[in-house]
Order: structure tokens, then C-alpha cells, then sequence
């Protein structure tokens, strides 16, 4: 086995420039370190400059900026006629229900335990589980949440700093029940001024929903002006917030 040429950090080391990160023609593109620890104050560090922790159980803590980053500008996001009809049909639903930060620990283990194609295992180890609890309990990581007949049936997790949302993970244990919740989340974006929600790496999935690579350079210049405006100051879900997403409730689906 090769070894990779990052820095190995002690707990109390800074990173290293993203821009050190290996390059896409190399073993781990994007990777730029590994070890230290996950907690809050590196972990909020770490993302305000455009570094996330990625990594399996029985490897150090590997830390990530890769080149180009994959985003979604909420202006862009897609709401094709069918999906606009789904959601349509589950906000009439009594049954039915968008919520914020009821169940964290729950969307988060969920996230870790659902499958995925091509994918054997998760890099949700339950170190990162205890790290974001601990970040969502000082108020900067949020759960959208998708629930049918008071089931949590799909959602999404992901740490917010100034006005920029980074995702993390979703998943869905019904039909568009993820999507959903990534709709609320967009919605929530516009009406609270987040332009930009990073996805971290490309997925054809998030592709289908507006999604885009953009370079590193951007995607920094971007966050380091996003994180230092004033946070957001209340996570709610309010209903008026689908207005941002052009539904008219009150018409026919």
C-alpha cells in the first residue's frame, strides 16, 4: 500500500491549506489530512474553510476539500410538474408533515443504516454520530425530516454556519420521502438568504435536482463570505415557506 502525501495532524495542529489537497489525478482525490479529533471548535473550523470529515471504521479521521466541489444554488434547484404534484398531494395530507430538529439522533443513525448502490458500509461510524450530536446540541447542525402517520420515513442532515448549509446525508424509507425533505430544506434557504447548500461530491441524483460542480477557488471564496454573516436565528418549519418554492397550496394539485 502506497502512502499518501497529507499531513498527519495532532490535536493540536491546524489544517493545511484546502488547495493541498491531492488532485484529481491522484489515489484520494480531494483528501487533505488525517487524524486530530472531531471536535466542535475543529469541526466548525474545518467547515468554515471548506473541510469536511469522511472516513470508515478502522481508519484515523480523514479530512476533505476536493476540486470541484458539488453544490446546489437554491435558485437552481428543480421542481419538475411531477414532483411539484407529490408535493402538492403530501402537504394537503393531514397524515402527512415536514418537521425540524424533532428527531436529530433518529435521522442520523437512519442516515448511517440505510443502504446505498455501491456502497458497503458507512462512513457514518458512530464517533461522527456522537460528533454531530454534540455539534446539533451547540445549535449549528440541523434534520429536516419527512413523516407520514408520525413515522420519520425519510430526511436529511447538515451543519449550518453564518448563511451557508453544508449537507451531510439523507435517506428515504419511502417514495420521495428524501426528496421532500431536501425540497423543505430549499425552501427554508431562500426564505432565510443561504444561497448555496454544498452536496460535497457529485451524485446523478443530485445532479436530476440542479446541482453542479464548481471549482474549489468559488466554492471557498463563497463559504469564507457565507459563514461570516449573521446565523440564522430560528429553525422552525413554517408552511408559508413552500411560497418560496412558487406552490400555490391553496390550487389543485
Amino acid at each position: 500500500m502506497s502512502i499518501l502525501p497529507i499531513a498527519w495532524l495532532d490535536e493540536n495542529d491546524g489544517f493545511p491549506p484546502p488547495e493541498a489537497a491531492l488532485r484529481e489525478d491522484s489515489d484520494a482525490p480531494g483528501l487533505l489530512a488525517a487524524g486530530a479529533d472531531l471536535s466542535v471548535p475543529r469541526l466548525r473550523h474545518a467547515y468554515s474553510n471548506g473541510i469536511f470529515p469522511w472516513y470508515s471504521t478502522g481508519q484515523p479521521v480523514l479530512w476533505w476539500s476536493p476540486d470541484p466541489r458539488m453544490v446546489l444554488h437554491v435558485g437552481e434547484f428543480r421542481v419538475r410538474r411531477s414532483f411539484r404534484k407529490v408535493l402538492h398531494r403530501f402537504l394537503r395530507d393531514p397524515r402527512c408533515e415536514v418537521r425540524i430538529d424533532s428527531a436529530f439522533g433518529d435521522v442520523i443513525r437512519a442516515c448511517a443504516r440505510t443502504p446505498r448502490a455501491g456502497q458497503d458500509g458507512t462512513w457514518i461510524v458512530p464517533e461522527m454520530i456522537a460528533a454531530y450530536e454534540a455539534w446539533h446540541a451547540c445549535g449549528d447542525v440541523h434534520s429536516f425530516e419527512t413523516w407520514m402517520d408520525g413515522r420519520l420515513v425519510g430526511g436529511l442532515y447538515g451543519v449550518s454556519l453564518g448563511r451557508m448549509f453544508f449537507g451531510e446525508s439523507m435517506f428515504s424509507w419511502e417514495t420521495d420521502a428524501s426528496k421532500i425533505a431536501l425540497a423543505a430544506l430549499v425552501a427554508f434557504c431562500r426564505v432565510q438568504g443561504i444561497g448555496l447548500i454544498d452536496c460535497q461530491q457529485r451524485t446523478s441524483h443530485l445532479a436530476s435536482l440542479g446541482a453542479r460542480e464548481i471549482p474549489r477557488a468559488q466554492f471557498l471564496a463563497h463559504v469564507r463570505r457565507a459563514v461570516r454573516q449573521p446565523p440564522v436565528g430560528t429553525w422552525h418549519y413554517d408552511r408559508s415557506m413552500w411560497d418560496a418554492l412558487g406552490l400555490n397550496l391553496a390550487a389543485p394539485a
